[in-house]
């Protein structure tokens, strides 16, 4: 049995090459990726829970890096097979690829823990929009989700720019989730950021409800698609092909 993490912080981060270079050897034992930029870290890492727990140790270790990962939140799941081929840990210029210029996520939106999310969607005056690809919302989503319907980033400010004068009109609130808590934290510091909007959501994402919420499945329909060789897990954190699920 293997263990998968997934894990991110904003951080201010610099010489990105070294910290590479340090990272790269501490994942001799593992396979998956992580990601480097000056916003932060963006991981996802699979193998013996031993190998993955001295990963951990070492990052949020007080004295590394003057203890910016200090507090960093790792999801862990259970896989029975290795979810990945191969080990990569790469600088790039966004640890999540929003393609937005100045964004600070580390001034994001405002968090719901996953015991409060689901009385918070089911309110009426909230709007509940799912934060990834029309894909994914088409292997699961929150019962009463909106779907942008998007492939990138520029579609999905586009379509929430031309809503919001409708949704301030009518007092509603809005609330996002997204798989695992990045890509929300990034879109909401945009909102709060650019649009002056306070936004919702999901603390951990869809994976941190699964985990915290052994009745999920009153609220989510479908499963939720990850980005490994899982495929997808049910909201009891099972792997599950799209055409089992059928």
């Amino acid at each position: 049995m293997y263990q998968h993490i997934a894990f991110y912080k904003f951080t201010p981060l610099q010489d990105l090459p070294s910290l590479q270079a340090t990272l790269s050897a501490w994942c001799d034992a593992l396979l998956g990726s992580v990601l480097l930029a000056a916003e932060g870290i963006n991981g996802m890492l699979a193998g013996q829970a031993e190998a993955l727990d001295a990963f951990e140790a070492k990052l949020t270790d007080p004295g590394f890096c003057n203890g910016v990962f200090v507090g960093t939140v790792f999801k862990r799941t259970d896989s029975a097979t290795q979810p990945f081929q191969r080990m990569k840990v790469r600088i790039r210029p966004e640890i999540v690829p929003l393609g937005i210029v100045g964004v600070n996520g580390a001034d994001t939106g405002i968090d719901v823990p996953p015991a409060e999310w689901r009385r918070l969607i089911r309110r009426d005056d909230v709007v509940v929009i799912d934060n990834r690809n029309h894909f994914e919302f088409e292997y699961g989503h929150f019962v009463g989700a909106l779907d942008p319907g998007v492939t990138n980033f520029r579609e999905f400010s586009e379509w929430i720019q031309e809503r919001l004068p409708a949704w301030q009109a009518e007092g509603k609130t809005i609330a996002m989730y997204c798989t695992g808590g990045i890509r929300c934290e990034k879109t909401s510091a945009w909102m709060k950021q650019t649009l002056g909007l306070p936004v919702y959501q999901l603390q951990g994402g869809i994976l941190n409800y699964f985990m915290q919420q052994p009745d999920a499945e009153q609220d989510y329909v479908g499963s939720c698609f990850v980005f490994d060789q899982r495929e997808a897990l049910t909201p009891d954190l099972k792997a599950i092909r799209r055409d089992e699920s059928a």
